[in-house]
């Protein structure tokens, strides 16, 4: 029989974080979101410019790029600005991957000759920036092709949700008091119709065993249902 572990906020181990996004964020930049998942926020805004990469461009088709960084006041320790010190590799890959996500979302053979950034700017870090980040992102992506009246090539709805595992139980959307403590955690980025974009996951300090993927799958697709519903309420 395997410990119960009591959550902050009196969470069931299925519970989300609660979950608010502040479309147009920034007033001059339709594509900008504030997403919060519990006390982790994420500036979100997404722009478009003229500049491809060259395997895109001689083709004529468009590219996305995403950009990640966390605010020197984000943590409980000041961080070093990424300029000073130049970006560090756990950046990189978060970057990497939201890129990654994000790209799935949108029809960019069909997009022209330019290229969407997505700058993800953590403003307060409390566990989950990266799944924040894409879930945001997509809503950024989402409101800047329905401002330019584009939204016809947003082929794909894409959220993100952090799940961990400790003593064979299954969490869901760990803040980092969590994270510290779980013995291995996983990244589930998922389309709003059940499909899988991309799967992380680590045994941080004691191995997983392999039948319980389908179950961390499972709840974490059933997050994923959630937080879609939660992004369509703020797009329409």
């Amino acid at each position: 029989m395997y410990p119960i572990h009591m959550r902050a906020n009196h969470r069931k181990l299925n519970d989300l974080r609660n979950i608010k996004f502040h479309k147009h964020f920034i007033e001059h930049h339709p594509g900008s979101v504030l997403v919060c998942y519990g006390k982790t926020q994420v500036l979100i805004v997404a722009t478009i410019s003229n500049q491809t990469p060259q395997h895109r461009k001689e083709f004529g088709k468009g590219w996305l790029n995403a950009e990640y960084n966390m605010l020197p006041g984000s943590t409980l320790e000041r961080k070093f600005r990424s300029g000073f010190k130049g970006q560090d590799g756990r950046s990189m890959e978060i970057q990497r991957m939201i890129g990654r996500a994000l790209r799935q979302a949108i029809d960019l053979d069909k997009f022209g000759p330019r290229t969407i950034t997505v700058d993800c700017d953590v403003i307060q870090a409390d566990g989950g920036t990266r799944t924040a980040a894409i879930t945001g992102g997509w809503l950024a992506l989402a409101l800047l092709l329905k401002h330019q009246k584009q939204d016809h090539l947003l082929i794909r709805q894409i959220a993100a949700i952090s799940l961990g595992v400790k003593d064979n139980q299954i969490f869901t959307d760990l803040d980092y008091g969590e994270d510290l403590t779980i013995d291995a955690d996983f990244s589930l980025v998922g389309c709003s119709n059940g499909d899988l974009v991309e799967f992380q996951g680590t045994a941080e300090k004691v191995p997983v065993r392999a039948e319980i993927l389908t179950d961390i799958l499972n709840q974490g697709f059933d997050a994923i249902s959630r937080i879609c519903k939660l992004q369509t309420n703020i797009l329409n």
